[in-house]
């Protein structure tokens, strides 16, 4: 576990607690003020047993150092069950990710770190999408669509503030989309739940299948961006037909590739037809400001927010 202090000072006295809980790494942070965490961990996520043993720790050693945790956020892999009057609220529902499916995340927690600390549980892109809309890229938008991907595909959605919840939450990596494959002589296909989704299409482990190499080390000029932008613009194409935000982030690992938001703002473009009263491209479709710090400042958020729903007795 890699352990380091932020030199931000602290100013507060609610010590908040963090998780992005990731399906290849898992981020614990504590801060006072949900922009500057003074203490972080990051260790991959094994087991869910080993993994919540470590996060458990590393809470118990930040209680050492400053104060009791005053709340704790979670944005979490999923699917997951976000409702918080849901009987099974906290679980993992129906993951890939082996030795998951079903595990129940917030009851674990509680079960160790106190019953009665107050809890927020959400998705980690959910989380990230909250970090941004408050301390990064999209301060002062209405509405927001953040949009990751990495070894997955995930999308939060914020409306004035407020994250966007439907019986379960958002799933635009399954957005199901046409198989462009075809076209560049290939047939790449990884989700194991769908023929020809947004996720087993584009997302990193789809790059590495159909082109034998990871993203990162593609070339620029590689037609491994082209097709991959042309995906990436048809997910945005429906998120803006199905809801029409005011800005869309493209973030995670994979959204780094040299020219490729570049490449997608240009298909996007192209796609919409003149139809939408949209903003220039490059205002519409922008990168996070947050880099890696989106889904921990985003799950410190969610700390904050309950907390203080807490404390005014609104929860």
């Amino acid at each position: 576990m890699n352990v380091h202090a932020a030199p931000e000072s602290v100013n507060a006295d609610q010590l908040l607690g963090g998780i992005e809980a990731g399906g290849t790494k898992y981020v614990c942070a504590v801060a006072f003020e949900p922009e500057h965490p003074i203490l972080e961990a990051r260790f991959p996520t094994a087991t869910p047993e080993e993994t919540v043993a470590r996060a458990v720790a590393f809470f118990r050693e930040a209680e050492k150092i400053h104060s009791p945790l005053s709340s704790l956020g979670i944005g979490t892999f999923g699917p997951a069950r976000i409702d918080p009057e849901a009987g099974d609220y906290g679980t993992i529902l129906s993951t890939p990710k082996e030795g998951w499916a079903g595990f129940p995340l917030v009851e674990s927690l509680r079960q160790t770190l106190g019953m009665a600390l107050p809890i927020a549980f959400d998705t980690d892109v959910n989380a990230a999408a909250l970090g941004e809309a408050m301390y990064g890229a999209a301060r002062g938008v209405g509405n927001i669509a953040y949009v990751t991907v990495g070894t997955g595909i995930g999308g939060g959605l914020i409306q004035r503030g407020r994250l966007l919840h439907g019986r379960l939450h958002p799933e635009i990596g399954h957005f199901l989309v046409p198989d462009l494959d075809a076209e560049y002589g290939k047939s790449t296909q990884v989700c194991p739940f769908h023929t020809s989704c947004l996720e087993g299409r584009a997302s990193g482990p789809a790059i590495a299948a159909r082109w034998g190499c990871p993203a990162e080390l593609l070339p620029p000029d590689h037609p491994a961006w082209e097709l991959e932008a042309r995906y990436l613009a048809l997910g945005c194409l429906q998120i803006t037909a199905a809801w029409s935000p005011d800005v869309i982030l493209l973030g995670g690992g994979v959204s780094q590739g040299k020219g490729l938001i570049e490449r997608v703002r240009d298909e996007l473009l192209l796609l919409t037809g003149g139809y939408w009263d949209l903003p220039r491209m490059d205002e519409y479709l922008r990168y996070p400001a947050l880099n890696q710090q989106a889904g921990i400042i985003g799950a410190l958020e969610l700390a904050r927010k309950i907390g203080n729903a807490k404390v005014s007795g609104s929860q």
